[in-house]
C-alpha cells in the first residue's frame, strides 16, 4: 500500500493490443466503422484517460503513466466535467461531499489536490458518480482496456442478436438450424465465447460432459 492506494503488480499494457484487435474484428464483422468503436472522446469519457493518451495507446505508442495522485486528479476532473446534474451543471463540492459521505473540507482538499485520497475516498466518489470500481485508480492501459471490453460486450450482443434473427428466418427452411435453435446451442456458444481464455472454455466443456454423464439414463 502507498498513501492509501494499492499499487498493482502488473498493468494491462500487454492486454490492450489483444482487446483492440478483438474489437476491430467484431466491428468489421458487423460492419461498424472503426471511427465509431474507437472514438477517442467517447473512450476518454468512459475510461477517464485523457484523449491524447487514448490516441497514443490506440496507436501502440507509449504515453507515460502519471503518478497515483495526478491520475486521481485527472479522473476526478473528467468526472466533474462529464457527469453533470440533470440541469446540465456541475456538482458542487458540497454536493459531492454529501453524496460521498464526507465533509466539505475533505471534498475540497481532495478536489484541489491538497490531500491524497484513500481507497475509501475513491470508492465513495465512484459510487456518487455511478462509475465502475477502479475508475479513479486504474492505470491508463488498464482503464482503456476496460472501456474497450465493455464495447466488446456490446458488439458481441449485437452479433448474437443478428445471428439469432438470421436463425429465426432460416429455421423453417433448414432442419439443422431448427435443431440448434430448439436445443439452445447458439446461446451456450455465445456465452462461452465471452470467456477470456481457452482454459475457461475448456472448463465449460468439462462441465457439460459431467452434466451429460449425470443425466444419462441407465441402459435397460
Amino acid at each position: 500500500m502507498t498513501d492509501g492506494f494499492e499499487v498493482p503488480g502488473a498493468t494491462a499494457t500487454g492486454l490492450l493490443p489483444a482487446v483492440v484487435a478483438r474489437v476491430a474484428a467484431l466491428a468489421d464483422r458487423l460492419g461498424v466503422p472503426h471511427s465509431q468503436v474507437f472514438d477517442v472522446r467517447r473512450l476518454s469519457v468512459a475510461s477517464g484517460v485523457p484523449e491524447v493518451v487514448v490516441q497514443a495507446l490506440l496507436s501502440g505508442r507509449p504515453a507515460g503513466e502519471p503518478d497515483l495522485q495526478t491520475r486521481f486528479l485527472q479522473r476526478l476532473d473528467l468526472l466533474r466535467r462529464t457527469r453533470l446534474k440533470p440541469n446540465g451543471r456541475r456538482y458542487t463540492q458540497q454536493e459531492i461531499a454529501d453524496g460521498a459521505g464526507m465533509s466539505r473540507q475533505q471534498a475540497g482538499a481532495l478536489i484541489n489536490g491538497d490531500r491524497r485520497p484513500t481507497m475509501e475516498h475513491c470508492d465513495a466518489i465512484q459510487r456518487f458518480f455511478r462509475v465502475h470500481a477502479g475508475f479513479l485508480t486504474a492505470e491508463d492501459p488498464e482503464a482503456l482496456a476496460g472501456a474497450l471490453q465493455r464495447s466488446e460486450q456490446e458488439l458481441l450482443q449485437q452479433l448474437a442478436d443478428r445471428e439469432r434473427a438470421a436463425a429465426a428466418a432460416a429455421r423453417s427452411e433448414d432442419p439443422f438450424e431448427q435443431l440448434l435453435q430448439d436445443h439452445g446451442v447458439r446461446g451456450i456458444a455465445w456465452r462461452a465465447a465471452q470467456l477470456p481464455t481457452d482454459q475457461h472454455r475448456d472448463k465449460v466443456a468439462e462441465w457439460l460432459d459431467m452434466l451429460l454423464e449425470s443425466v444419462k439414463r441407465p441402459e435397460s
